[in-house]
């Protein structure tokens, strides 16, 4: 039997534990995961500087980002966990309740799924992140991390799994798989029996393969071709707020901008301030300038690169912009129906008819107006650390939180009815 199912068994041994633990024995866990953070930062950083330098020549410097761990890092992973704490507990909620005409009492009510498995890249901050919700929420979590966090991974689990000790909870609660080759991902995929649920967290073609071969229950996440459409009746200085924070603030994740659409009626006014905003001012500022890809009709009034064939299907995570000029709302929502991944779209518009459309139009997770898509998370939207955000629509959409990851049972209580 291979190490990593010698792995996923012992978490699947270790969950009936936490299971049946009460919200104050798990708070008192993640307040001693958090602490064991901020204690063992030193060696996590440490850990850390061997993943950057491994990786100095393979990565560019937007992935690196994700990579990189500093004190503050560590910080706000032990913070979060903290926020976790002060959530509330999910599992026990009574989902509803039915007293039936012989007596029976019918309560539906939140469980933990059991064993929550992971797999992911580059960001060792998902370690901590995924971990904490996994626990608030009475289940245990199986880690794949990417080969380029590898140690950095594996310094933060071993503080987490020194603070369940601390707490009195098994270590093995917190699963790390070594392993990491796609065996390895090929074998949670398969851990029929063993894993409960299944979420990849990382590019398009691991989600894809997930998707197409797991056989344990799986959450698409994560892929974010994220759209803004500036209307005509947009307060442009809003847009160019909007546009400049979506897509450069962060470009390396899955709520970035990937694709503007301008009205055709703003386009020769706004498009010459967004190449100003977005290209010349920030060269001049010494930042990285986000190049423009455009399609023909943008491209006859700025002058930039020319949108190919899959443009405007890519996530760049990179200061890249795909853009093209619309002919109005019901346009840009055909556009978004054709080429978006269902994560997060945003309208910027004063015209309450055209958001109104806009918002029930558009097949998203998360539709804005006039705010930046890169509030799509589970901290920002009041949920805590996030699991991931998901693209699907069973049996969750949007940021993860707790009650993501949960399922829910029913409980019958009688006295001595018979059918």
């Amino acid at each position: 039997m291979s190490g990593t199912r010698e792995i996923i068994k012992a978490a699947k041994a270790a969950a009936p534990i936490l299971a049946a633990a009460s919200p104050e024995v798990k708070n008192r866990a993640l307040s001693a995961v958090a602490e064991r953070l901020l204690s063992e930062q030193a060696a996590i950083l440490s850990a850390n500087r061997e993943d950057m330098e491994r990786a100095r020549d393979t990565l560019g410097a937007v992935m690196a980002d994700r990579l990189l761990l500093t004190p503050e890092r560590v910080a706000g992973m032990s913070a979060g966990i903290r926020d976790a704490v002060a959530l509330p507990d999910p599992v026990g909620r009574v989902l509803r309740r039915t007293e039936r005409p012989n007596g029976l009492v019918v309560e539906k009510v939140a469980v933990p799924l059991g064993v929550i498995a992971i797999i992911y890249e580059s960001r060792p901050n998902v370690t901590s992140d995924a971990a904490a919700l996994a626990l608030k929420a009475g289940s245990a979590v199986v880690l794949r991390g990417g080969k380029e966090a590898f140690r950095s991974n594996a310094a933060i689990v071993r503080a987490i799994r020194l603070g369940l000790s601390d707490a009195g909870l098994p270590p093995e609660l917190v699963a790390f798989v070594e392993d990491t080759s796609r065996e390895s991902a090929k074998e949670l995929m398969e851990a029929e029996g063993l894993i409960d649920l299944l979420i990849p967290r990382g590019g398009a073609g691991l989600i894809r393969a997930c998707m197409e071969h797991a056989k344990v229950p799986c959450i698409q996440t994560g892929t974010g071709i994220c759209h803004i459409y500036v209307d005509a009746r947009a307060k442009q200085d809003m847009a160019l707020d909007i546009v400049e924070n979506a897509k450069t603030s962060r470009p390396s994740v899955c709520n970035a901008e990937e694709v503007l659409l301008v009205h055709r009626d703003i386009a020769a006014e706004f498009l010459p301030k967004l190449r100003e905003r977005l290209t010349d001012a920030r060269a001049a500022r010494g930042l990285v300038p986000v190049e423009l890809r455009l399609d023909a009709r943008a491209g006859a009034v700025i002058p930039g690169t020319a949108a190919g064939a899959r443009d405007f299907d890519t996530e760049f995570l990179d200061y890249i912009l795909a853009v093209a000029v619309v002919d109005g709302v019901q346009d840009a929502v055909a556009h978004i129906a054709a080429h978006s991944t269902g994560h997060s779209e945003a309208i910027v518009t004063e015209d309450a008819a055209a958001a109104e459309y806009f918002t029930r139009a558009v097949d998203s997770a998360a539709v804005y107006v006039n705010a930046s898509t890169r509030f799509t998370d589970g901290g920002e939207f009041g949920l805590g650390c996030e699991m991931g955000i998901s693209t699907q629509k069973l049996h969750a959409r949007g940021p993860m939180g707790l009650e993501e990851l949960t399922s829910y049972k029913y409980i019958v209580r009688g006295n001595g009815q018979t059918r």
